[in-house]
């Protein structure tokens, strides 16, 4: 069998791969969506996808979040905001590819983990009738993929991102992301959900405008290995990042305490770009991704309950 035989055959498998998994997660998110989160999905983001339509007197049994002040100070009576529910919601997807993303210490690297993440997410939305964008960013450009809608189309582009080749180590370990783009390449009040890897960063330039503009979420995944160092005595791990290998030591007191800053770098760089807790999410590699998404659902519910 020749070198090209070899190559085809591995491609072929791996398109049925994505396809098995593909078809796995459809079914285990419409059981879900029809059982679990039921309206739950869409009401997590409710107060920002709303449209102000005009003000009318406050009555019994409506929301008392919804009352605006300043026209009740002024007349003297409750008077509350009335708004018009979008339709649809619409997603902004940016999945940010990088080198460091092929790290894995187990049967799953972080750049697999995250993949099904964001394949999830699609499948969630096309489930519940939104609109798609999807961005996907990597060090050697980025490739838009807008307004999509309808099951077809979705898996097809999550498909397409499954696909995509891997970054190539030892060279440029940033993603090229056009930041002032993504800033207009959704309309107000959709969900933007920035998937990567988080490390130590700069605040994007535009993200102040982002942040007003869309409701920003932020997933990424970590490796085992990254929250807690082996404590199996030595272990020789590989960088796709410089492209070495380096012992990890769990019984050193100097590596625990020097790998202890680097993550509370992370989580802090990480908390910066989204500060409230049921904005982010960080799963590990391995994890079932469906119920930690289910469960930060859960979570943003109780937050807009409580107001």
């Amino acid at each position: 069998m020749s070198d090209q035989d070899i190559q085809k055959l591995n491609a072929g498998s791996s398109i049925s791969d994505q396809v098995a998994m593909l078809r796995r997660l459809q079914w285990r998110v419409r059981h879900t969506v029809e059982s679990v989160l039921s309206g739950e999905y869409k009401s997590s983001f409710r107060g920002k996808g709303m449209e102000f339509d005009q003000v009318v007197k406050y009555e019994f049994g409506d929301d008392v979040r919804d009352i605006d002040w300043n026209v009740t100070a002024r007349l003297g009576e409750p008077y509350r905001k009335k708004f018009i529910e979008e339709r649809e919601i619409t997603l902004l997807l940016l999945f940010e590819d990088s080198p460091s993303l092929q790290f894995g210490s187990g049967g799953v690297s972080k750049r697999e983990a995250l993949m099904e993440l964001a394949s999830l997410i699609m499948l969630l939305s096309s489930l519940n009738g939104d609109r798609i964008s999807l961005m996907y960013c990597s060090p050697n450009g980025f490739d838009y993929q807008k307004s999509l809608n309808g099951r077809g189309r979705i898996m097809h582009a999550a498909s397409s991102l499954l696909s995509q080749p891997k970054p190539e180590m030892l060279k440029n370990p940033h993603s090229q992301i056009p930041w002032k783009y993504v800033a207009k390449a959704a309309p107000r009040h959709s969900v933007f959900v920035w998937l990567g890897d988080f490390g130590t960063m700069e605040r994007p330039s535009a993200w102040n405008i982002i942040r007003k503009r869309y409701q920003p979420l932020g997933f990424r995944i970590e490796d085992p290995w990254e929250r807690n160092l082996p404590k199996s005595g030595s272990q020789s791990v590989f960088d796709p990042l410089s492209g070495s290998l380096f012992t990890l030591n769990g019984k050193s007191k100097t590596q625990r305490d020097a790998h202890q800053e680097w993550v509370n770098q992370r989580d802090e760089s990480f908390k910066e770009l989204f500060p409230k807790q049921a904005d982010r999410l960080t799963l590990a590699a391995g994890e079932d991704p469906l119920d930690s998404v289910v469960k930060l659902f859960h979570t943003r519910m109780q937050q807009y309950a409580q107001g």
